[in-house]
């Protein structure tokens, strides 16, 4: 017998071991299906119907990056986040041939000036520069992988200049000096990974001039490792600065207020996605982070939806002046808006009782969130760009607008993005999902269920391996140092030498038949 025999004969048996495996497992899964009492198409069409449910389940790729256009896909568009990733990859945000934003939709936009501002017109601080890493992009073949090489980039940090710094809690004793109007919005240890955590905070140090909130979940070596200027947040759960009974520690509180770092405080009473308390599901709960957090590890925590402390304005800002007070700090609160009488009555109360917050952090109902209700993520709570002008006119009706400043959140991802939220009443912008992408997050939707394919939203140690801290904080610090340069940038198109000029006059909104209404 001959090799070629020999070979045909094993080619023979190896084919239909297969075909008995396939027609024994075809049996086995008939059976199955046809026993099972949960679904229909199952039962009536045993085997086949698997293909359904298997079809639903990669659905949401095949969207992504095949069926859906480039402005189609929800919450971020590809459109969008290539926008993000260019930034942070390349420290380049160029495009080419023309914008694909449909200028038939009604929407905003920035009024130019006939006579922009020349460069050397802008009021920024020339003389702080970043040293930072960014690809170049040298080959994209089709077939084959795109060829770019890591080059070093140094750069202005475009920062405003000293005397035109954002100061926060100017009263207490030890005010908060912001020098770049863009920041990282609440994101917490747990919710989000310690490798994740600490690429951003690496990154945000680099680009100096910004700050990242810790998020409800606490302050964690991780938020302090990259040197950056840290908002801590006290949400109703009081993880970080709670006894193990679940009471507030003011004795832990003075302690992190004592850390160079941490520079100011701030309440959260609701986030846009979720107006209730932070959820983070017990696989999460890890025993490091149940440490920071003084909760029991490996329990789902749900805290609260409204602190148990306070009920009303009044004994909410005695809290704020208890911790302003205890620490020398700025304070502010994180809210979502509901209405206009409720920035007005915000707004009189702080006139009234003559105290209440040094800042007011405004998160739209477009936020994002690790763990949420679509009810709430859908329809509680106003979208940034309605909310912000009421709480900016309230403080100025009550002329109380200078001992207030706003922070705005909400899908302001962009330089134009931020433009339009600075003239409608902000002083800082906070990002939170626009980071992420920075280190590795792809939109896969599965924040909450600690099964982060990137290795982003997970505490998982496995998932963990795949994001790279010494890569992805040059990102970090591309994305907003190219951010703050954008800025700058449409500033100069509006006319302005700062971006910290920008108000109501240079914004105007069209309507879908082209009328413009000034804002």
């Amino acid at each position: 017998m001959n090799i070629a025999d020999i070979m045909t004969i094993i080619g023979f048996i190896f084919v239909t071991v297969i075909l008995l495996v396939l027609i024994v497992m075809g049996i086995y899964l008939y059976l199955i299906d046809r026993s099972q009492k949960q679904h229909p198409v199952l039962r009536n069409y045993p085997v086949i119907g698997r293909i359904r449910y298997f079809s639903e389940k990669i659905g949401p790729e095949l969207r992504q990056y095949f069926f859906n256009n480039d402005n189609e896909g929800k919450p971020f568009s590809r459109r969008d986040y290539q926008h993000i990733v260019r930034k942070a990859k390349y420290k380049r945000d160029v495009i080419g041939f023309g914008s694909q934003r449909d200028f038939e939709e009604a929407g905003f936009y920035i009024r130019n000036s006939l006579f922009p501002k020349l460069t050397e017109e802008l009021k920024m601080d020339h003389d702080t520069r970043v040293a930072t890493y960014r690809y170049l992009l040298l080959k994209d073949p089709l077939f084959m992988d795109r060829e770019e090489k890591l080059e070093k980039h140094e750069s202005e940090a475009y920062l405003l200049p000293e005397e035109d710094a954002i100061v926060i809690g100017e009263k207490t004793t030890h005010p908060f000096i912001v020098r770049g109007q863009i920041g990282m919005s609440a994101m917490s240890y747990g919710s989000l990974g310690e490798k994740a955590i600490t690429a951003l905070s690496e990154g945000l140090g680099i680009a100096k001039g910004t700050w990242m909130n810790t998020g409800e979940g606490g302050l964690s070596e991780y938020h302090l490792k990259g040197g950056v200027d840290i908002i801590m947040q006290i949400g109703p759960g009081l993880f970080g600065v709670r006894d193990r009974d679940g009471n507030f520690d003011w004795d832990e509180l003075l302690e992190k207020s004592k850390l160079p770092q941490v520079k100011a405080f701030e309440v959260k009473l609701a986030q846009g996605a979720k107006t209730r308390g932070g959820h983070i599901d017990g696989e999460k709960v890890t025993e490091e982070i149940a440490r920071i957090r003084r909760v029991e590890p490996y329990k789902s925590i749900d805290s609260p939806n409204r602190f148990t402390d306070f009920s009303d304005i009044p004994s909410l800002f005695g809290f704020i002046d208890q911790i302003r007070q205890h620490t020398g700090k700025p304070v502010g609160m994180k809210i979502v808006v509901g209405s206009p009488d409720e920035a007005d009555e915000l707004a009189r109360s702080i006139r009234d009782l003559a105290t209440g917050p040094d800042f007011i952090t405004i998160d739209g109902g477009e936020g994002g969130t690790g763990a949420s209700y679509q009810e709430l993520a859908d329809s509680v709570g106003l979208p940034i760009r309605s909310a912000l002008p009421l709480i900016d006119e309230a403080l100025k009706k009550y002329e109380i607008r200078d001992q207030v400043k706003i922070i705005a959140s909400g899908k302001l991802f962009s330089p134009d993005r931020v433009a339009i939220a600075l003239a409608m009443g902000a002083d800082l912008i906070n990002i939170a999902r626009g980071f992420m992408i920075t280190v590795g997050c792809i939109q896969t939707l599965k924040c909450a269920s600690n099964a982060c394919p990137v290795g982003v939203a997970t505490t998982d140690p496995e998932l963990q391996k795949a994001l790279v801290i010494d890569e992805k904080k040059w990102r970090t610090a591309n994305y907003v140092i190219t951010m703050r340069k954008g800025l700058y940038r449409v500033a100069a198109a509006a006319g302005l030498d700062s971006p910290i000029k920008f108000n109501r006059q240079h914004v105007v909104y069209k309507d879908e038949k082209g009328k413009i209404e000034h804002w």
